[in-house]
């Protein structure tokens, strides 16, 4: 038994995993059968209910569950890594992180989530080498997101050219990651190559909704250009819609007024 495929949103840890079969040979023994099924079931109401969020203890149950009838099943190790993260309990979430890890023979979406984990205690160093690892599996049908996380993490150790590699390699993988596109746009503003730069902003702007980090960018794009209108443009939406976010701070010490 093992996991397939995983889809994971980077601030909500919204999944979907889909278990395969045991091969077996001659005949089946039921009680073997019933055995994998109660533990994949278990495992996949524990899912359920994490992914729902409103129902934490239910979840434990099952994949308390699950190890009962598995200790070393890794998705069960995974699901509770995952729970105790919400919780708050850190050290005993990197426990079963590093279980699922053990015991999981190529699971690449609990590196992908280890990564998360581990970025956002800013030990961005582990982070990156789960990333790498899980970015470099090809039956990982969630490369991208694997990608992207990459080169996020890569940004915060300043390593540019790296990040650039990886969010190019996301898009070739998945054509529409909006966040892989905002990132570009901003590394290519950053090393000066403004045209590049807009063209990676105005694909972005097309099919996704505006945020403090695009509308900043825009603005800062159009100044370099000359482009006063659609500066405006850029700098109107950014005080309507997120007036008290650090971007329209920044905008109002760039333009010097607190209008």
């Amino acid at each position: 038994m093992s996991a397939k495929t995983f889809g994971l949103r980077l601030l909500g840890l919204f999944f979907i995993v889909l278990l395969g079969g045991c091969v077996t040979t001659g005949a089946p023994d039921r009680k073997e059968v019933n055995f994998e099924k109660a533990l994949e079931t278990h495992v996949q109401l524990g899912l359920r209910y994490l992914q729902s969020g409103n129902n934490r203890e239910l979840a434990r149950r099952h994949f308390n569950k699950a190890l009962e009838l598995g200790r070393k099943n890794p998705l069960a190790h995974h699901g509770l890594a995952l729970l105790y993260q919400a919780d708050g309990e850190l050290k005993v979430a990197e426990s079963h992180f590093k279980k699922a890890l053990r015991y999981g023979d190529n699971f690449p979406m609990a590196r992908t989530n280890y990564g998360v984990f581990l970025f956002k205690q800013e030990r961005y160093k582990e982070a990156l080498e789960q990333f790498r690892h899980a970015s470099t599996d090809l039956t990982y049908n969630r490369r991208f997101f694997a990608l992207v996380n990459y080169g996020r993490t890569a940004v915060q150790l300043g390593r540019l050219e790296d990040a650039e590699r990886a969010y190019t390699r996301a898009l070739a993988l998945n054509a529409n990651l909006p966040v892989a596109m905002l990132e570009l746009a901003e590394l290519k503003f950053k090393a000066g190559d403004y045209a590049v730069a807009k063209q990676y902003l105005d694909k972005y702007s097309e099919n996704n909704r505006q945020t403090p980090q695009s509308l900043w960018l825009g603005i800062r794009i159009e100044k370099v250009f000359g482009n006063r209108d659609k500066e405006r443009s850029y700098a109107l939406a950014l005080k309507n819609l997120y007036p008290y976010s650090a971007e329209t701070l920044k905008y109002q010490e760039l333009s010097g007024n607190d209008g």
